[in-house]
């Protein structure tokens, strides 16, 4: 592998994907040196200043030691985390340790030492940053800022791409909503995925919905998919599994209070005429967070409680999935969860029947199959 620039520097906002393509160079430029003993990697994470001093001095010492059989070396200083604005990189020792690290990149040769450094987080407003974009083989992973949903749609569908796959329309938001802002998980999946549904074959919603699990913030539970689905035996089999498996009855009712705050939310706006529910979901969420997103002061993360704080496709597919519940019955399902709750604690032997009356409670009967007449003979 030809090196064009003195050293390779990789940086981005994902630690996991920095890491990842790092490992991909360190195995390509491993290759011009087969001695083992000539390739040395150094840890670049550091807590506070003393450890980031220390991070540079034994990489000084890396690139100025002499292979011992001769010929070229391979230094990769790994994982530096002290170029970030933080504390210990806005440190007047971490800046002085940062200036003897350029410095030793400065005088690097690389037809003796090959050098690579990888980085994350990365202040790019600064001056290395930039010098290093100038003088290295440089590569920025994944933008600048953090992982939103685009940047990690973009991983996911590339992940495929590169394993001969692809996502049909509504598998990678269904993905993400499950996974949340977890890179390493998600390209993780993305590669089950691929393989369960076979080389050149697409990824389906269905596939999403059946082997990746419910990472993100429990709203997926089996038991809150079929509650507000209305199918009261698939509520009850659902609770059945879930308890049978050794779960706790909290995490369920969590659930449901944040799916019905939501769809709270959803029909308010219905009513009022505010939205509608179209073939792609949900419609005129854009306009609707622009006149009611004020009275949300505050709450600007992700939470149940801001309606517009959620990913769009999501609500979308809540609100469109199956029969919306009337402004009642949702306020009704909440005082149930409240009491449910109240009864959980008062007995807490007693989980799966608390939540078993809770699903009869709040959701019809299933229709009796209808009595077929005998035709007399």
């Amino acid at each position: 592998m030809a090196v064009a620039r003195p050293f390779t520097f990789l940086c981005g906002a994902d630690d996991f994907l920095v890491g990842r393509l790092a490992r991909e160079r360190f195995d390509a430029l491993a290759a011009e040196v087969p001695d083992e003993f000539a390739r040395e990697v150094v840890n670049g994470f550091a807590g506070n200043v003393g450890e980031a001093a220390a991070a540079v001095n034994r990489f000084r010492e890396a690139v100025q030691t002499v292979a011992m059989f001769g010929g070229r070396r391979l230094v990769w200083l790994k994982d530096v985390n002290f170029l970030a604005d933080s504390v210990t990189g806005r440190a007047e020792g971490t800046l002085r340790a940062v200036e003897d690290l350029q410095q030793l990149l400065a005088a690097v040769n690389p037809e003796e030492t090959l050098v690579l450094v990888s980085a994350s987080p990365v202040d790019r407003r600064r001056s290395f940053p930039k010098w290093c974009e100038k003088q290295a083989d440089f590569t920025l992973v994944g933008g600048d800022g953090e992982a939103g949903g685009d940047a990690l749609a973009a991983v996911a569908r590339a992940e495929a791409q590169g394993l001969g796959s692809r996502f049909e329309p509504g598998a990678v938001e269904l993905l993400l909503a499950k996974v949340g802002a977890n890179t390493r998980l998600l390209v993780e999946e993305v590669n089950k995925l691929a393989a369960y549904a076979g080389e050149g074959e697409a990824i389906t919603e269905a596939h999403v919905a059946e082997l990746t699990p419910n990472a993100a913030e429990g709203d997926f539970f089996e038991s809150a998919e079929a509650f507000f689905s209305g199918d009261l035996r698939w509520t009850l089999a659902a609770l059945g599994r879930h308890f049978f498996a050794g779960g706790d009855a909290r995490p369920v009712i969590s659930a449901l209070q944040n799916r019905n705050r939501i769809l709270l939310q959803v029909r308010a706006l219905l009513d009022a005429g505010e939205v509608r529910l179209g073939p792609r979901g949900l419609d005129g969420m854009p306009r609707a967070a622009a006149a009611f997103g004020r009275h949300f002061t505050g709450a600007t993360e992700k939470s149940s409680f801001n309606l517009f704080s959620q990913n769009p496709w999501y609500v979308g597919k809540l609100a469109g999935g199956a029969r919306l519940p009337s402004l009642r019955r949702l306020i009704d399902n909440q005082r149930e969860f409240l009491h449910a709750f109240a009864e959980i604690i008062r007995r807490p032997d007693e989980q799966e029947a608390v939540l078993r009356d809770l699903a009869v409670r709040c959701l019809p009967e299933p229709a009796a199959p209808a009595q077929r007449t005998p035709v007399p003979s």
